[in-house]
């Protein structure tokens, strides 16, 4: 009676069993299936990281079987330029168990290399135990042409805008100053020679006449900054922060370290500007009086902070105004590969942070 029950159990069991083989075949059919008429590249890969499964439009862009894809066969094809940062992204996420996003150029079949957004979200057992990723991929080439388009147009455009401002400067500078400057000297004579019930008001002109000579001459290096071509980005944004700090009267603490000089012309006019831009919104709309102002300089990068200790704003709502000053700093950190970010907190200020690379060998001694 036992061993007739333990052979119905058997039964069962192998019944059972095979049911689940059937089901796991039938979904990995559909799976596949799915996978080979979607609109996108589709890849597998397991938890020691190496690759098990591409579709049939991985296989058709590449142009190469599906065993000289699996394992690390894939990384073959990846652009010599992207493939390091591509596998350290890969890596680095499946050792944190976190999904990623990357872009890195794969070579076509005809052998073209086309931009790829590739997306992989990490796979889990039903015990939780990590079952490797799957990853979903778009080619972006279009767009990234679009993108280099839309940069050259805006660096032309700010190129175009600090050609405008040193014709600009100059010319407050060479001619309206130089003509204030005259004027006040000339008063200054008639006063000597006016009659005493008109000295009084001819000094008045004279000294109005310096504090408009010296507006002006303020505006012309706000336009354009002679010094940051003379005496390079430390000098000229230190000279900045005391002239716009007795202008404006407010407080400002300027503090650089490790700040390499000479740098590259672009990345220290666009520093220098992104300082500009950051401490007029930051007197303009802060309500503060005290500002810090720092920068620095790392292994290859070059970093900015301006700091407020104010209203502080809403960043989301600041981004959806569309402000100039903040698109401006954002675009000409763009160009040159840099990075702006902005933190603030309602009642306690500010704080801007501009981040660029630089190559270390156009550089030289810290000041």
């Amino acid at each position: 009676m036992k061993r007739k029950q333990s052979r119905r159990a058997f039964r069962a069991s192998n019944t059972e069993l095979k049911s689940s083989k059937s089901v796991l075949r039938e979904s990995e059919q559909r799976f596949r299936l799915v996978a080979d008429t979607a609109p996108v590249l589709i890849w597998m890969s397991g938890p020691d990281k190496k690759c098990t499964f591409f579709n049939e439009g991985w296989l058709r862009f590449t142009g190469r079987s599906i065993d000289s894809e699996l394992g690390d066969g894939w990384a073959e094809g990846v652009h010599a330029e992207d493939l390091r940062r591509c596998l350290d992204t890969y890596t680095q996420a499946a050792d944190l168990r976190k999904g990623f996003r990357m872009e890195y150029r794969l070579r076509r079949h005809d052998g073209e290399y086309r931009w790829i957004l590739d997306i992989g979200v990490p796979r889990f057992n039903q015990d939780r135990s990590f079952a490797g990723y799957i990853g979903s991929c778009v080619d972006i080439t279009d767009r990234k042409l679009a993108e280099t388009a839309l940069a050259n147009v805006n660096h032309r455009m700010i190129e175009a805008q600090e050609q405008e401002r040193r014709r600009i400067a100059r010319e407050l500078h060479d001619d309206i100053g130089q003509r204030l400057a005259l004027l006040a000297i000339n008063l200054s004579q008639l006063q000597q020679y006016a009659a005493p019930e008109i000295r009084g008001r001819v000094g008045e002109l004279e000294n109005q006449a310096s504090e408009i000579a010296t507006d002006i001459q303020a505006i012309s290096h706000r336009l354009h900054s002679s010094k940051l071509e003379i005496l390079g980005l430390a000098a000229a944004m230190r000279s900045f922060c005391n002239e716009f700090g007795e202008q404006q009267k407010v407080e400002i603490e300027f503090e650089t370290h490790d700040l390499l000089d000479p740098l590259p012309p672009d990345i220290s006019l666009c520093l220098f500007r992104v300082l500009q831009e950051a401490l007029c919104n930051a007197a303009k709309h802060s309500g503060g009086r005290h500002f810090e102002v720092q920068s620095w300089c790392m292994p290859n990068e070059v970093h900015l902070t301006v700091s407020d200790f104010g209203s502080g704003f809403n960043k989301d709502a600041a981004k959806a105004s569309r402000g100039v000053g903040l698109i401006s700093m954002h675009e000409r950190l763009k160009i040159l590969n840099g990075t702006l970010s902005i933190e603030s907190q309602h009642k306690r200020g500010t704080t801007i942070h501009a981040f660029l690379p630089i190559n270390s060998a156009s550089i030289s001694e810290p000041n």
